[in-house]
């Protein structure tokens, strides 16, 4: 047929004038050209190296940048640890009201507040994994990667992520294994010796104590400060990860393919109330947006994984970002930000419920 012949020379202006506004609209709709550009002018205007995997569950669409890098994950590990838990509770039967008594020995430097609580206190395992993952209670993780046991955790962790994310310790034994950097004799140290660490206010001070704890020399030290400590310790792979592998853990958790729908529920609401990383994403992204998500922080490293839209499966949005390398926390946090805001101006944040 032709087109001439139905339309007036005025009329194939305007046909062709939509034609071309409709291909513009389909070529806007896809926002990942724009977004991965934004995201490499952070990572080039932040004095750290970024990593970023960004997924949209309803199409498909993903950006990657740095994402199949070795990155050290912190905190986040502890949303494994909290599938693990919860297939245990479906699948072996095993009760979370049952409870743990804190011991002495199971206190660990960080957040949360079973650090000032006395020995002898009993808690559900529920109970613990939710400060686990809401407050990042290092106390709450190590108690429960003790009751599954750290071998048969990460089996299963092993089952759940065939490849890409290394093996997981307690939060405790990352102090054992990061200050052996600077001398070995550092197996002697307790529990309570890392949290008289953690008081120090500077890397240096912190240094400084640990010296004096081990009875060394500066020339004795095998490491030259804490950060050289723990860059060396980086290098090993533990607690470390990819962010897409993450990012597929975070899209079967959410697509009910890891755990029943109550305990689905249950571990998006605990990640959508966490008390750390206000000055994140978070801090970039619309108020009251939906974003559950999970932070981690260590000595020069940091993340931020979760999902925006959570609660709608079809628009829920992957988003896994780590930084390494930088000044100060600070600058992550900014950086951190700026992801926040490219976010919503790509048009991925949804509204809050």
């Amino acid at each position: 047929m032709n087109l001439r012949s139905i339309f007036p020379r005025t009329g194939m202006a305007l046909l062709a004038l939509l034609v071309f506004t409709s291909g513009a609209v389909a070529q806007t709709d896809d926002w990942r050209p724009v977004l991965q550009k934004e995201i490499e002018r952070i990572d080039q205007t932040f004095s750290g190296d970024l990593g970023v995997y960004i997924r949209h569950l309803g199409n498909g669409r993903e950006i990657a940048h740095n994402a199949d890098q070795d990155w050290y994950l912190a905190s986040t590990i502890k949303v494994p640890l909290a599938i693990v838990l919860m297939q245990r509770a479906e699948d072996e039967d095993l009760d979370l009201e049952q409870k743990l008594t804190l011991r002495a020995s199971d206190y660990v430097d960080g957040t949360g507040d079973l650090l000032w609580v006395d020995p002898g206190a009993r808690y559900s395992l529920e109970e613990l994994n939710r400060r686990s993952i809401v407050d990042s209670d290092s106390t709450a993780t190590d108690m429960l990667i003790r009751f599954l046991g750290e071998e048969s955790f990460n089996e299963e962790v092993a089952r759940l992520v065939p490849a890409g994310l290394g093996p997981i310790t307690t939060i405790l034994q990352v102090r054992y294994d990061a200050y052996s950097e600077v001398h070995p004799s550092v197996s002697r140290l307790s529990n309570r010796d890392f949290i008289d660490l953690k008081t120090a206010h500077t890397y240096k001070a912190r240094y400084d104590m640990l010296l004096e704890k081990l009875d060394i020399s500066v020339s004795e030290a095998h490491a030259g400060s804490v950060r050289e400590a723990f860059e060396r310790y980086y290098q090993r792979g533990i607690n470390s990860g990819n962010l897409e592998v993450f990012g597929t853990l975070l899209e079967e958790l959410v697509q009910g393919e890891l755990l029943n729908e109550a305990h689905t529920d249950r571990l998006l609401g605990y990640l959508s109330e966490i008390t750390t990383g206000d000055r994140r994403i978070a801090g970039g992204l619309p108020s009251g947006a939906p974003f559950a998500h999970k932070t981690g922080t260590q000595v020069a490293r940091s993340c931020d994984i979760g999902l925006l839209n959570s609660q709608q499966p079809d628009e829920a949005v992957i988003v896994a970002a780590c930084a390494r390398n930088y000044a100060a926390l600070s600058e992550a946090e900014k950086a951190y930000q700026a992801i926040g805001r490219a976010l919503d101006e790509a048009g991925l944040v949804g509204n809050a419920d």
